[in-house]
């Protein structure tokens, strides 16, 4: 399926998710953006694709029209199918399995590929995917022995994540969000949130090149039209106001985090905050 096929696609797509029943327009959103993503990727009709951290989908989805009737996806995630709101994993997962695109994914939860107990074909997938999870792994170090670990795997990496780099001033709150979030989980604070350890572009070259993946050279992604921005100045708020949370907090760190509260609360907006750029690319 070329470019402008797979986005012209992301109405019905976004129809299948669960979470279009409660922000149709949001989903819409989420959606076309994926599809642009697999579409510069090049994933042919009938190939094989492994997710890692699919979460609820949104890229599942995508990836299960791009490959078409003779394709699989195999999505698979740590999380508990409970787990999500306002709809979760299993919800959506359920949802989708119900479309005709269901036939073509795998759902597997509560799947750590770094198990040793997990293992797939050496070479059985044409693709491994990883869009928009990796800041959730605990560190880099996960990230490298998971990198290290689909190698195996498959024979292309598809990845794209958030940069640090912003390219204005009004992408500072999405990234103020995103590093407070980080600094209070590398100190020791372990919580629910999705943000875990945000890392540079640069930083994920050189994980790819320890790895053994050769990279493609990449490209920005525009990403103004989504939400994000404003979902992760909201999730670092509720953790800020989370006592329990804050008192855990060597007191240099919680100094240091209250400060860039501080810049955060006087920059971000009620709505409206403009997310970050994001980067994706291609490895073999």
């Amino acid at each position: 399926m070329n470019k402008t096929d797979l986005i012209a696609t992301a109405p019905s797509i976004a129809a299948a998710m669960a979470a279009a029943d409660v922000s149709p327009d949001i989903q819409l959103t989420q959606t076309r953006y994926r599809a642009a993503l697999v579409s510069s990727w090049g994933i042919p009709a009938g190939a094989s694709v492994l997710e890692v951290g699919c979460g609820q989908g949104d890229m599942t989805a995508v990836l299960a029209e791009a490959v078409g009737p003779q394709g699989r996806v195999v999505a698979v995630d740590i999380a508990d199918p409970s787990y999500g709101a306002p709809v979760t994993l299993g919800q959506s997962a359920e949802r989708l399995k119900a479309t005709p695109l269901g036939s073509r994914i795998d759902f597997r939860f509560g799947l750590d590929v770094l198990d040793e107990a997990v293992t797939f074909p050496d070479s059985g997938f044409d693709y491994a995917v990883l869009a928009h999870c990796s800041w959730y792994f605990a560190s880099l170090d996960q990230l490298r022995e998971t990198l290290a670990r689909v190698r195996r795997w498959a024979r292309n990496l598809c990845f794209a994540e958030w940069d640090l780099a912003p390219r204005s001033a009004d992408q500072l709150p999405h990234l103020l969000a995103v590093l407070i979030q980080g600094q209070v989980m590398a100190s020791g604070s372990r919580g629910e949130g999705n943000v875990r350890t945000p890392f540079s572009h640069a930083s994920l070259l050189r994980v790819l090149a320890a790895t053994g993946w050769d990279p493609a050279p990449g490209q920005s992604v525009d990403t103004t039209a989504l939400q994000d921005g404003d979902w992760e100045v909201d999730a670092c708020t509720a953790l800020l106001d989370n006592v329990d949370r804050m008192a855990e907090l060597p007191r240099t760190v919680l100094d240091l985090v209250l400060s860039q509260a501080d810049v955060l609360r006087s920059l971000a907006k009620d709505h409206g905050n403009t997310p970050l750029p994001a980067y994706s690319l291609t490895a073999r």
